[in-house]
């Protein structure tokens, strides 16, 4: 059991839904056999009877790989398989033969025409259903479950049923293919929907470095571009003065020398706003990202009071183990302590969907932990008992007071 929690943990959320999906399609191959495969060893006897199981079990396997086959499809990732189809198609129309002749050329009996009505109507409604995956256009689809039907029409009456049973025949199995095929038009729909928002999750993400990489840029641009152009200037001046043997070129390459030192000055303040994050701001996104994210988030604490740099440090540790939530795992619930003592802020960030122990490490908590070893604190991640995942970093206040 554990293993099988493990498998199914470390599958995202798309491929979690891409397996309820085709396991779900899987299971009208084993209704098959249970509703009308093995009853009919029952009524026909072993003879007959497991003949007409055997074909129900190839039907059902042969249904199983189509589904399979047909997802793949649909994903992108072989090509249609159009000889299956096919292939599915003709063996059904052989056990629907053979359901039709069983019922009116052999044993007689009501237990008979009620397994061999089974056998025939069901194996008509899920091959319809089953082929409807592995086609796109739904006037095809359309086309298949009318095909079926009035195949099941065609197959019936000339075999000697009578003709009020054979219109009922083929509305049976009008509607039950036409209910299958849409439940497969629309699950492949939902299948794609969630791989797109799951691909769209990522952008997003993306965008948002990339947009803080580019403000980053303008903001260097900006700072060091006027700079470097009087730097240029300057000097270019002092130099055509020191030909000259003029003294003023002197002043020029202290001025030089002082713009150097303003743009030094300036570009710490660039990377230290670049690198310092509020800590309520992040609260706040944090519990915002999550929420859209379908998450339930709860943020307990008051960030009043705090020093920067402790609230710098810990804005990043929110930051990152929120990350780690959306990318991680499958959580359903999420929670943000905030606790400050006389001496510490204690900080917890934990999840219910922590993702199974992995030997890869990341550079993101070892971040963390340089961040918070200089101010003085420690940070700890870990398993906290179940599928809980649990953050705690711990900064003291007084930060001046931390050796460098």
């Amino acid at each position: 059991m554990g293993r099988t929690r493990g498998w199914w943990r470390r599958k995202s959320t798309p491929a979690k839904v891409e397996t309820y999906t085709r396991w779900s399609f899987h299971f009208f191959g084993v209704t098959e056999i249970l509703a009308i495969g093995l009853p009919a060893v029952g009524t026909l006897g072993p003879g007959l009877g497991g003949a007409l199981l055997g074909l129900v079990a190839v039907h059902a396997v042969a249904c199983m790989v189509t589904v399979s086959r047909a997802l793949d499809w649909t994903r992108g990732r072989r090509p249609q398989p159009v000889r299956l189809l096919w292939t599915l198609a003709v063996v059904t129309a052989v056990i629907a033969v053979t359901a039709v002749w069983i019922a009116q050329r052999g044993p007689k009996g009501d237990g008979v025409d009620a397994t061999a009505g089974g056998v025939f109507g069901v194996v008509l409604v899920v091959a319809a259903g089953v082929i409807s995956l592995g086609v796109r256009d739904r006037r095809r689809v359309c086309a298949i479950v009318c095909g079926f039907s009035i195949g099941a029409g065609a197959v019936s009456f000339p075999l000697g049923t009578p003709g009020p049973a054979t219109v009922l025949t083929m509305l049976g199995v009008f509607l039950g293919a036409g209910f299958l095929a849409f439940t497969a038009i629309f699950s492949v729909w939902l299948l794609n929907a969630v791989y797109e928002l799951d691909e769209a999750r990522e952008t997003r993400a993306r965008l948002a470095v990339a947009e803080e990489r580019l403000r980053f840029g303008r903001d260097l641009h900006d700072v060091m571009g006027r700079n470097l152009a009087v730097v240029a200037l300057k000097s270019e001046l002092a130099v055509q003065l020191a030909r000259r043997g003029r003294p003023e070129a002197v002043d020029q390459m202290i001025e030089v020398q002082r713009i150097a030192q303003e743009s030094q000055r300036e570009v710490r303040d660039v990377v230290r706003g670049y690198r310092e994050a509020d800590l309520g701001v992040e609260l706040a996104g944090a519990q915002g990202v999550l929420t859209a994210a379908g998450i339930d988030c709860e943020v307990t604490g008051e960030t009043a009071g705090l020093p920067a740099e402790v609230e710098s440090a810990l804005g990043w540790v929110v930051r990152e183990a929120t990350t780690n939530v959306l990318r991680h795992g499958d959580a359903g619930r999420c929670g943000v302590a905030l606790l400050v003592t006389e001496e510490r802020v204690v900080l917890t960030v934990e999840n219910d969907g922590a993702g199974p122990p992995t030997t890869k490490g990341g550079s993101g908590l070892a971040g963390l932990r340089e961040r918070l070893s200089a101010v003085g604190g420690t940070l700890e991640a870990g398993p906290a008992g179940g599928d809980v995942f649990r953050v705690v970093a711990e900064v003291p206040l007084a930060v001046s007071e931390v050796p460098a």
